[in-house]
């Protein structure tokens, strides 16, 4: 089990550890349940008002060999800042006050309410966490961004090409999270993960009805300001396009998974720099225990730990140790990977 530094901590942890009052971890537990990403995402508190900056070294020093009475040359290591930004994700909820009284529990209907809310954040959260670019300046640059070229790349080797050619692809990501590999930030000097604000009964204009007339209602505001920072590109990699269609059809040409899957573990360098997890859609997912069953019972486990009344419980389904989690934020409409 890797040893992680203090300051990243799962959104949880942050919870837990920011907000006296208990209502911010609630909305955490909430989020787990329905994106297992996030119960492995590690969160660090960034040096920016806006994100993060990162210094990486990108060169090693020039060294010699010498014999007596002859120098060598002075030399140095290159380095390379880079800038990871934050994004702001917010949603505002209004509930007619007097809709609100008719029901039993006024607290159980906001909650209700509330929750499609916190759903809607998580998914674009996740999506946005893969799939964010540079052309949404509002967002910030997801992992797709960082391993999108496979030709030229320097880290082509963590891209794995899963042979599809269509535009019906998806991805199989290994990340391992750690404060000095993969993880979550925040702005400086902010609060981590989702805040909701309850601002009580206020008075609202509403546009049904007669346009510019107000009403009492409840008011609710959901923020979430955060990031990704890509610091060691070795402790991750990404098995591309994987063509559903072949798949789903259990064609000859489909990709194997389970080998795919083991050559991305061997491109992690070490296991100890963090928690390392595979994520992929139900689709994929289903697939790829097909395809060990076909061939091995070893490959794929379910942990005695992991089972709960006979069943396989969430989080339970391993490949070589390494837990696989589903993540429906991954699509299956990527364009191919060249």
């Amino acid at each position: 089990m890797a040893t992680l530094g203090a300051g990243c901590l799962t959104l949880a942890d942050w919870a837990k550890s920011l907000d006296p009052n208990g209502r911010v971890a609630a909305v955490i537990e909430l989020l787990a349940q329905t994106n297992e990403i996030l119960e492995d995402m590690l969160f660090k508190q960034g040096n920016l008002p806006t994100g993060e900056r990162t210094t990486i070294r990108t060169g090693l020093p020039s060294v010699y060999w010498r014999l007596l009475n002859q120098g060598v040359a002075t030399s140095k290591s290159t380095k390379a800042q880079i800038d990871a930004h934050c994004g702001m994700l917010e949603a505002w909820s209004e509930v007619d006050l007097d809709l609100a009284k008719l029901a039993p529990d006024v607290g159980a209907f906001r909650l209700s309410e509330a929750k499609a809310f916190i759903e809607a954040m998580n998914q674009e959260m996740a999506q946005t966490l893969f799939y964010g670019t540079a052309a949404s300046p509002e967002e910030f640059i997801g992992l797709g961004a960082h391993y999108s070229a496979i030709s030229g790349a320097a880290n082509a080797q963590n891209i794995l090409d899963g042979g599809g050619t269509g535009s019906d692809n998806s991805s199989i990501w290994l990340i391992v999270w750690g404060e000095n590999t993969v993880h979550g930030i925040f702005p400086k000097d902010s609060e981590a993960g989702l805040i909701h604000e309850d601002l009580g009964i206020v008075t609202v204009e509403t546009t049904a009805g007669v346009a510019g007339s107000r009403m009492r209602a409840y008011q609710d505001r959901f923020q979430w300001k955060c990031g990704v920072v890509v610091k060691d590109w070795r402790y991750a990699v990404r098995i591309c396009n994987i063509d559903i269609s072949d798949l789903t059809a259990e064609n000859v040409a489909a990709a194997y998974l389970p080998k795919l899957m083991k050559r991305a573990m061997d491109r992690i360098p070490s296991y100890a720099m963090g928690r390392a997890s595979f994520y992929a859609n139900r689709t994929v997912k289903s697939f790829l225990g097909v395809q060990a069953m076909d061939k091995s019972q070893n490959a794929l486990s379910i942990p005695a730990a992991a089972m709960q009344f006979g069943n396989p419980v969430r989080g339970g389904l391993d490949f070589f140790g390494i837990p696989l989690k589903t993540c429906d934020a991954l699509t299956e409409a990527e364009a191919r990977i060249t």
